[in-house]
């Protein structure tokens, strides 16, 4: 999966990213690179949250969820 992450430079030095794609996941960094693997490790935490929020109150109105693994 291929998704939008922008990276913005601070005025004190360093970068935040963040992605449209995924609100409320943001991350920091002193490098693009450090920035951006920083963000890839909040965004394993905020999909996990996502899960277990999916699962434990699942819609009424909607067939049960499956859960698959992918790799981004």
């Amino acid at each position: 999966m291929k998704s939008m992450v922008i990276l913005e430079p601070q005025c004190e030095g360093g970068f935040t990213a963040f992605s449209p794609v995924f609100p409320g996941c943001v991350s920091e960094g002193e490098t693009q690179d450090e920035t951006l693997q920083n963000f890839l490790d909040a965004l394993d935490g905020w999909m996990a949250v996502k899960t277990d929020l999916a699962l434990a109150r699942p819609p009424k109105d909607r067939l049960p969820l499956q859960l698959m693994e992918v790799a981004l």
